[in-house]
């Protein structure tokens, strides 16, 4: 038996990946954009998790973003283009495991040294963009 869909539940959901992209925005310009794309990177999640939850699927951890963006736009259409803007975000170093390990970049760079180049404004922006789609697919349920 399928689990029955629940909008408060991917509300509540909502709530947090909200609040992890508020505290990505604390850290733009404090010398770790590591902590702003892993921050950024849990906010999709649990944004992703959100609208996964509206259609009544179940999930586990640890998930793979951009194939559950394909998924979401196979079931609702209006949101196309979803994976696109994540793959984007990932070559940007979106990442839950290399901006927080050492073993995923070459001796002898750390993830707080990899990830310097890094546009955190733009980053920020698209996030927000995508959070806004989301939001705007579970409030439409």
């Amino acid at each position: 038996m399928a689990p029955t869909p629940s909008v408060p539940e991917a509300q509540r959901w909502l709530r947090q990946a909200k609040s992890d992209l508020q505290s990505a925005h604390n850290d733009i310009g404090s010398c770790c954009p590591n902590w702003v794309l892993f921050k950024v990177h849990q906010a999709l999640e649990k944004a992703l998790v959100a609208a996964v939850l509206c259609h009544g699927e179940a999930f586990e951890a640890p998930m793979d973003l951009v194939g559950l963006a394909q998924w979401l736009e196979v079931v609702e259409p209006k949101l196309r283009g979803l994976a696109e803007e994540l793959e984007w975000l990932h070559g940007c170093g979106m990442d839950g495991k290399a901006t927080q390990y050492p073993s995923y970049h070459p001796f002898p760079i750390t993830p707080s040294e990899a990830f310097r180049s890094v546009d955190e404004q733009e980053v920020l922006k698209r996030v927000q963009g995508v959070l806004g789609r989301l939001q705007d697919h579970v409030d439409g349920m």
